[in-house]
């Protein structure tokens, strides 16, 4: 790691080390900027068991020369399935596979989230990628940005980037509300394939709906990755997203749910439980020299697995407008750069929100009518996998010429 001095002046300051910093700092490198990644852990470790990158992810992944790593890392699945959450019943299925890659330009890849962050700071180096560095504060000047770290450490910068979370410092000077408690909470788990003798189709994306709750799994290498999705509590009771469940909470919840559910989640002991929430639209992506990238801007719940790959758009997309522009026209970049991702991000965000009470509805005419919509493909994820981000960059740059 480069070594720490007390001011710092950079061209680009990336404030996280996560999937979506890594991934605008390579993206960036590839066009000839530099960059500095800032991150507040003493060690890059990721949050989650895995990852779902989906081909509007991994198209962006293999055009920076990550796909034969990533690829030799990942499980792709079979296909993807909606199970009825008693009878095991597929409601609608379709195959992933070479068909998938066809369809959509990219592969469907299951990564453990450590993998695919070791693959990204790696690739990175750690030349520039500075770990325990705490963000404190931001001030604008005329000259740069001057951000403090902890340490009495500082970087003045032409332009930051905030990829640091949905609690983002960055987003705090920009400005922009509070995280939103969906009334959703979940368990995640990772079960060896061999403790799950009744699962049928292990290599699948499976989610099983049924009355308040889904559970969502997908094999990452021998093992099955899950997350459980529950209804409640109608609060969060905690300062943050993690909190404690009571014991068997999870269990009881899958109680009266197909055998293959119930040994998914009583094979490993029951996780802490985490509180799913979303970000309102910021009313501005940027302020002066600053940006916001990623969960900063629009964190989303994860029901449609498009978290990550939301991130990794957004990186490509302003790596883009930066390149055209230079870091000295960072006012236009920026303002190219949201008008190409505001849109999108809020459609699947609010697609998202839609779909989490819709997996969660009780049998019935309700339930028969999603189901229906589930069998349409192209209908019901064929817009947000088979967008390509770069091509929509390539077409606003030519609009204007």
């Amino acid at each position: 790691m480069a070594t720490d001095t007390t001011t710092t002046d950079v061209d680009i300051a990336v404030v996280g080390g996560g999937i979506g910093g890594l991934t605008l700092a390579l993206a960036l490198r590839e066009r000839g900027i530099d960059a500095e990644v800032f991150e507040q852990a003493d060690e890059l470790r990721e949050v989650g068991a895995a990852v779902a990158l989906a081909a509007n992810g991994t198209r962006i992944l293999e055009r920076l020369g990550l796909g034969d790593e990533l690829a030799a890392a990942s499980v792709v699945p079979t296909e993807l399935q909606y199970r009825h959450w008693r009878s095991g019943t597929v409601l609608a299925g379709h195959p992933i596979g070479a068909e998938y890659a066809r369809r959509f330009g990219g592969p469907f890849w299951g990564i453990h989230r450590a993998s695919l962050q070791r693959t990204l700071s790696t690739a990175w180096g750690p030349e520039r990628l500075h770990l325990g560095w705490c963000l404190t504060g931001i001030a604008d000047g005329p000259d740069g940005v001057r951000l403090e770290f902890g340490g009495d450490r500082t970087v003045r910068a032409r332009v930051v980037v905030g990829a640091d979370g949905v609690r983002s410092a960055v987003r705090g000077y920009i400005g922009g509300g509070a995280p939103v408690y969906s009334g959703t909470s979940g368990f995640r788990g990772i079960v060896p394939t061999g403790a799950l003798p009744s699962l049928p189709a292990p290599r699948a994306v499976q989610f099983w709906v049924g009355p308040g709750a889904h559970l969502l799994h997908y094999a990452v290498g021998e093992t099955v990755n899950f997350l459980a999705v529950l209804d409640g509590p109608a609060e969060w009771p905690h300062a943050a997203g993690l909190g404690e469940a009571g014991p068997g909470e999870l269990d009881a919840a899958f109680a009266q749910w197909h055998p293959a559910v119930r040994e998914m989640v009583a094979a490993v002991p029951q996780s802490p439980r985490w509180g799913l929430f979303v970000l309102p639209p910021p009313p501005r992506w940027s302020r002066g020299r600053a940006v916001l990238l990623g969960d900063a801007a629009h964190a989303m719940l994860p029901h449609h697995g498009q978290g990550a790959n939301q991130t990794i758009e957004d990186a490509t997309v302003l790596a883009r407008c930066l390149a055209d522009t230079g870091p000295q026209g960072y006012g236009t970049a920026f303002g190219r750069y949201e008008r190409l991702r505001r849109a999108r991000t809020r459609a699947v965000q609010r697609a998202a929100w839609d779909t989490s009470a819709a997996l969660h509805l009780p049998d019935g005419p309700d339930a028969a009518a999603r189901d229906e919509r589930l069998r349409a493909l192209d209908g019901w994820l064929g817009w947000i996998h088979g967008h390509d981000a770069d091509a929509a960059a390539d077409a606003l740059t030519d609009a204007r010429r």
